[in-house]
């Protein structure tokens, strides 16, 4: 069992005043609203409904933050005792790049996820959720940018996979690590930018996700036997 699927709704704020004073290692899920994002994180947390899937694209407007560990979190938010169980947090970002969104929404959005990604200390990684049809839209690359000032790791999640065939597959991935080499820093070292293909539908480098997303937790130890036991329930797949 992963560790992910102890995850648990924490809090959600729709301003960086409201954000957790927590102090473990966050990762973001950021991606087009309709690049399957909150499919990608339930199948993850091997959940169906943890994360919001609006059947309207770019109705979820807030930042939404899943605890990892402390198993009655969900229960007890305000008990610092049991806050202290936390060991990570899963924080889903609002999709963007949906047309019908009003201008003032859009402009919040934009100015929410700017700041969370470039000045929130706690944030260790972002996980970008991109169409494998349709990656590196000009929004996904402001999103690259916005993140690479800081040097932390971004993650790519090629998703919908399963439509793609092996060529188009392998010329996926090779795009990607391109686009994704280009970026380097100030001495011309590339940035801990990687990528991976995806699938929710045919569970499509699941394994391989659900690794890589425990090493930028600082999550990828043995679990402690103790902790085991009070082990979120086994929930169905999404």
């Amino acid at each position: 069992m992963s560790l992910l699927w102890q995850a648990r709704f924490f809090t959600t704020v729709n301003h960086l005043r409201d954000l957790p004073d927590t102090h473990v290692p966050e990762v973001a899920f950021a991606g087009r609203s309709n690049a399957g994002k909150s499919t990608a994180v339930n199948l993850l947390c091997n959940q169906k409904k943890l994360a919001f899937a609006s059947k309207t694209p770019g109705r979820t407007q807030h930042i939404n933050y899943f605890s990892i560990g402390g198993s009655r979190v969900g229960q007890h938010r305000k008990d610092a005792t049991i806050v202290e169980e936390i060991r990570a947090l899963m924080v889903d970002l609002p999709g963007y790049g949906y047309a019908q969104v009003s201008g003032s929404a859009k402009d919040h959005w934009q100015t929410l996820l700017g700041d969370y990604v470039q000045r929130r200390e706690q944030l260790a990684a972002l996980v970008l959720i991109m169409d494998s049809r349709r990656p590196f839209t000009a929004l996904d690359l402001q999103m690259v940018e916005w993140f690479a000032t800081t040097g932390k790791p971004i993650h790519c999640l090629l998703t919908k996979a399963d439509k793609l065939n092996n060529n188009e597959s392998a010329n996926a991935l090779r795009q990607a690590r391109t686009v994704l080499a280009s970026y380097v820093d100030a001495q011309g070292n590339p940035f801990p930018f990687t990528v991976q293909l995806f699938s929710a539908l045919k569970r499509i480098g699941l394994e391989e996700a659900d690794a890589k997303l425990l090493e930028l937790m600082g999550l990828d130890q043995p679990l402690p036997e103790n902790e085991v036991d009070t082990a979120a329930d086994d929930r169905p797949a999404a």
